[in-house]
């Protein structure tokens, strides 16, 4: 009799343990709006609702190695939830100094020693696989497979292949009309009409960025670069892909993969607002970080070096560059970026044109409290590898590198090794030719910003980089990293205005739209990117720009809509500044003022968009005016328009 109860009481306890492991296994959000349910039959599905209604519906991950499908009839051995609270302060705090990170967890452990990770936020969900592997590892394949509940449009990048410099248009289309023989990099976001999601990757390290490709209306699914496997010559500033393998990644059988993570929401603030990829990625690796000292900087390649006004002969010599940093010093403008032209040859890093005595330019800087930050190719860098060191006993701060346009493993790795090498030596970085951020710069804040978007850059001879696609951009690229925009012309005009040059260059936008640039787009290299003329005939704007930090207290998104405008305030101290851009609509628009003390009286110093900034893009308006909390702010945009504003307390009642 004992012993038939004991053979019950096991039996039921394995039908419970059956019953565990068959059903679905769900975790919400702390606020419980946002549910995630994980089911383990012949794949690893998950399903995501959003204050009760369906999101994605049975989307699926897999990770294909060589000789083993993980995911694939998987055989669960042990679940963990915990919950996650804690807060942290960032290096280069580009939103906000203290960060918090609140969470639910939820492990699950396979056997073929793996796991899979999700974690479910107030503000999104994401997952990644862990391995413990003893061996390395060859990755074939990934399944990232994302099934919407309803149709979706999507806001995207479309590329036809996988070398592209990232500096594409953005689109919206439905997602069935997007092209399925092209794809889209990455961040993209999708629609269903009532929410909004915001896809990418976190924590990338040795591994092939991430791509994706439509499905159908409601399905997308991932695609990755192949490892390569030989080089050829393809000019002074890349290498030719001769041979790819048939895998996308070889790496340690022990390790974390890349988070892929949704931010899910319905209002269009919270994707400007979100910091994912911070709280994802790994933290600072960097003992002392005291080095590090995000600001502005001052670029001449924009305007190809022709600066005006002087008693010089401008160009890429000695006595411009010196102006540069005459110019930098009186605004106290801690940079200046010496691009393409200061060397004698781009394959040779340690050379300047004999125009410029560069140990002299350091010299000089140094008088004036001004550093320099030297443009390089990749491959040049590549190739002489110890160039930071170098760098560091000229006294450089940092360096500029271009042309990437790559994200395959090898490419992944190439950053961090530059991020690393960089920091031993003390040296700032910003990528160009870039894939957007993915958290290498909260690992290495020394790497303080990322091209990788149609910015001013594409204003020299095409027109691209329009109010209408700016818009987008904090929704998107910004909303997942430092972005090098190169913000800061002088001459603005109106599309139907506007015209390429490379001596008179141009942005499209009203100059209010332009200053809120440097408000709204976060970035810890902020350039200015005009002609020192420009700036000096012009103090009202210039000394608003200078006076911008690139690190924040606080940040608030106001007010937004993807594609259409936003207005962001940004603390620092006591004092509040306030950006707002539109595309080509006008826009009148009413900000509350809760976020100032109460008791407090301001000051408002603004510059909007002027009564005849319809026709003439340069017409603006500045005004100074009392303020006080509680009070509104009325916003009004013409086609293409901003608005700047500083609040800072002058006295309390």
């Amino acid at each position: 009799m004992i012993m038939k109860k004991q053979l019950l009481i096991t039996a039921l306890l394995l039908m419970g343990s059956l019953k565990l492991f068959s059903a679905d296994i769900d975790l919400s959000s702390p606020d419980k709006r946002i549910r995630i349910s994980v089911a383990v039959k012949e794949k690893i599905s998950y399903s995501v609702s959003f204050n009760g209604e369906a999101f994605l519906n049975h989307s699926y991950l897999q990770l294909n190695l060589e000789q083993l499908k993980l995911g694939a009839n998987a055989k669960l051995l042990k679940k963990t939830v915990s919950a996650v609270n804690t807060s942290s302060h960032p290096v280069v705090p580009l939103k906000n100094s203290t960060v918090k990170n609140q969470y639910n967890l939820l492990r699950l452990d396979f056997k073929g020693d793996f796991s899979v990770e999700f974690r479910a936020y107030n503000d999104g969900v994401a997952y990644r696989f862990i391995t413990n592997k003893k061996d390395s590892i060859t990755v074939m394949s990934e399944d990232v497979h994302i099934a919407f509940d309803s149709k979706v449009k999507a806001s995207y990048l479309e590329t036809g292949g996988f070398k592209t410099a990232y500096e594409i248009l953005y689109r919206q289309n439905d997602l069935d009309k997007v092209d399925k023989s092209k794809m889209s990099v990455l961040p993209i976001l999708f629609d269903n009409g009532k929410y909004k999601a915001l896809f990418s990757e976190a924590d990338l390290y040795d591994y092939p960025c991430l791509f994706v490709k439509a499905v159908n209306g409601q399905q997308i699914d991932a695609t990755f670069p192949k490892a390569p496997l030989a080089f050829g010559e393809d000019g002074d500033r890349s290498k030719k892909i001769l041979k790819e393998a048939d895998y996308i990644a070889k790496t340690t059988g022990k390790r974390s993969f890349p988070w892929r993570f949704l931010v899910i929401t319905d209002q269009d603030e919270q994707l400007a607002a979100n910091e994912m990829v911070y709280k994802l990625s790994t933290p600072n690796q960097l003992k002392d970080t005291r080095w590090i000292k995000p600001g502005q900087v001052t670029w001449e390649w924009w305007h190809n070096a022709y600066v005006y006004g002087v008693d010089f002969k401008s160009g890429y010599n000695q006595d411009t560059y010196k102006y540069y940093i005459d110019f930098a010093s009186k605004f106290g403008i801690p940079y200046i970026v010496m691009d393409e032209g200061w060397a004698k040859s781009t394959l040779n890093p340690f050379e300047p044109n004999p125009t410029i005595d560069l140990q002299k330019l350091i010299a000089y800087g140094k008088t004036k409290n001004v550093k320099i930050v030297l443009w390089f190719t990749w491959l040049a860098v590549e190739n002489n590898f110890n160039i930071f060191e170098t760098l560091e006993k000229w006294g450089i701060a940092g360096v500029k590198i271009d042309f990437m346009d790559r994200s395959d493993q090898w490419m992944v790795n190439y950053y961090t090794r530059v991020a690393r090498e960089a920091a031993k030596h003390h040296i700032l970085v910003d990528f160009h030719g870039a894939f957007k951020p993915a958290g290498l710069e909260v690992a290495y804040p020394n790497v303080l910003s990322y091209e990788g978007v149609v910015g001013m850059e594409q204003n020299i001879g095409g027109g691209l980089a329009t109010p209408n696609n700016n818009l987008f951009l904090p929704f998107l690229r910004n909303a997942v990293g430092p972005m090098d925009y190169t913000p800061g012309a002088m001459r603005s005009a109106h599309k139907q205005d506007y015209k390429p040059s490379w001596v008179n260059t141009m942005s499209i936008g009203t100059r209010a739209h332009q200053l809120a640039m440097y408000v709204v787009f976060e970035s810890g290299l902020q350039m200015l990117a005009d002609n020192p003329f420009n700036y000096l005939r012009e103090p009202e704007t210039t000394s608003f720009i200078t006076s911008v930090p690139v690190t924040w207290d606080e940040t608030k998104v106001l007010d937004g809509k993807v594609g259409e405008y936003i207005v962001k305030a940004k603390r620092k101290g006591e004092k509040w500044f306030i950006g707002a851009m539109g595309n080509d609509q006008n826009h009148d628009l009413k900000i509350e003022t809760s976020f100032l003390k109460p008791g407090v009286n301001y000051q408002i110093t603004l510059i909007q968009d002027g009564i005849n900034a319809d026709f003439q893009a340069m017409d603006f308006k500045r005004i100074v005016k009392p303020i006080k909390a509680g009070e509104n702010i009325e916003i009004k945009m013409v086609k293409d328009g901003g608005y700047v504003a500083v609040i800072e307390p002058v006295s309390k009642t």
